[in-house]
């Protein structure tokens, strides 16, 4: 694992080998996703590296593909997952169920029942509750192993609002509450840990903000009583750099500063990195399939779509743009879109790009996180294959869907 701790710590999108990816459009054809399984394998040992008395877990939620659960379990990363769906697919990757943890939000009855009939076999399993409801719930299904729970920091932080889960409500039980339910939890269940998630996409200047409610978790652990918790979890959130301007997270700023606002335990600390972990080991390609003058733009329309990565639609995120048929062209400030009907199915406007020009391919970065586990089926349109690169050789780790996989579950 620690082989490849002493990787770059950001991979820009102009890094990656034009002449690969050409070829891989060409094979594979576009819409596509490439996922690099080397770079996700290098993140996550650079990430533990700086954290090396901690215990660092991947957020499955950024990207649940099976070759990336795979690689991960094979540098020994353990899962956290929020839905049962997750659960099954991280089992399925070859995680011992006595390693995972299972973070409620909500629960739907399905997801408590699979979990509660998991834990049967596994009773290693941890499920970390955010509302007394939830152990309630559990109570009624005979349930009494491993919980932790969600604390609601009220502290939100990362790249949009609707991202800043620690002052969202929906998420964990509300901070000053927190001692009075760990005692309930002590009489009925096994409370292993606490919990919180303060939000994503963090970087080195949102660190201080980041560790207000990290702070806040350390000291509701030593209220409750962190020599009787076996771990206290800060979650994850810890970004990536999406401009090319920015810089990489400093993660020996960051490992100092969550060491320090966590204070002293004696309980295990966890992190749950997600993003870190996938985001710039993934991008998409796409061909142009038209150009259009306009009177305030030149449009650039391309075969991916917002059902492609829905990102920048539903975030108003950044992701940088390549040209990679030819980087070389002057830049030429264009509005790149996808064939949805909506004015929402825009990738990046007015941006200086290597003129583009019919049947180029452009390369869209930072795709691995929320990229391919966002994609939809919108419009009737078949998600796009993904194409696994590892120890030198490409493979189809999902092909691409047919019209047959949009509609065989009509009846």
């Amino acid at each position: 694992m620690t082989d490849h701790a002493d990787s770059p710590p950001v991979r820009r999108l102009a890094d990656w080998d034009a002449d690969l990816l050409t070829r891989l459009a060409t094979e594979h054809g576009t819409p596509q996703y490439v996922m690099d399984l080397d770079r996700v394998k290098e993140n996550y040992a650079r990430f533990s590296a700086a954290f090396p008395d901690a215990h660092v877990m991947y957020a499955a939620k950024a990207h649940t593909g099976k070759a990336v659960l795979e690689a991960l379990l094979d540098v020994g990363a353990d899962i956290e997952c929020a839905a049962w769906g997750e659960l099954q697919r991280s089992i399925d990757a070859g995680a011992d169920p006595n390693t995972l943890q299972y973070t409620a939000v909500n629960p739907p009855d399905h997801d408590l029942d699979y979990a509660v009939n998991l834990a049967e076999d596994a009773p290693g399993l941890t499920i970390t509750i955010g509302a007394t409801d939830t152990l309630d719930r559990l109570a009624d299904r005979g349930y009494d192993g491993r919980v932790a729970i969600r604390i609601n920091p009220g502290i939100g932080t990362g790249h949009h609002e609707k991202v800043a889960t620690g002052a969202d409500a929906k998420f964990g039980i509300p901070y000053e509450q927190v001692p009075e339910v760990a005692e309930r939890v002590r009489e009925e269940f096994d409370l292993v840990g606490l919990h919180a998630h303060a939000g994503s996409g963090v970087l080195t200047d949102g660190l201080e903000d980041h560790c207000k409610a990290i702070e806040r978790v350390g000291e509701m652990a030593r209220r409750v009583g962190d020599n009787e918790l076996e771990f206290v979890d800060v979650g994850g959130g810890y970004g990536v750099p999406y401009r090319e301007e920015e810089p990489p997270l400093d993660l020996d700023v960051a490992s100092e500063m969550v060491r320090d606002a966590v204070g002293e335990l004696d309980a295990t600390l966890k992190l749950e990195p997600g993003r870190y972990i996938v985001a710039d080991a993934g991008l998409i390609l796409t061909t142009v399939n038209t150009i259009k003058e306009a009177p305030d733009t030149t449009v650039v329309g391309v075969d991916a779509s917002l059902a492609t990565l829905i990102r920048p639609a539903m975030f108003g995120s950044y992701h940088p743009m390549y040209n990679v048929s030819a980087p070389d062209r002057d830049p030429h400030e264009v509005t790149v879109g996808g064939p949805v009907c909506t004015s929402a199915d825009v990738f990046a406007h007015d941006r200086p790009i290597a003129r583009p020009e019919r049947d180029d391919v452009l390369a869209i970065g930072n795709a691995g996180s929320y990229g391919y586990e966002l994609a939809s089926q919108f419009h009737s349109q078949p998600r796009p294959p993904e194409i696994a690169l590892e120890d030198g050789e490409a493979r189809v780790a999902r092909r691409r869907e047919t019209l047959d996989d949009v509609t065989r579950v009509e009846q």
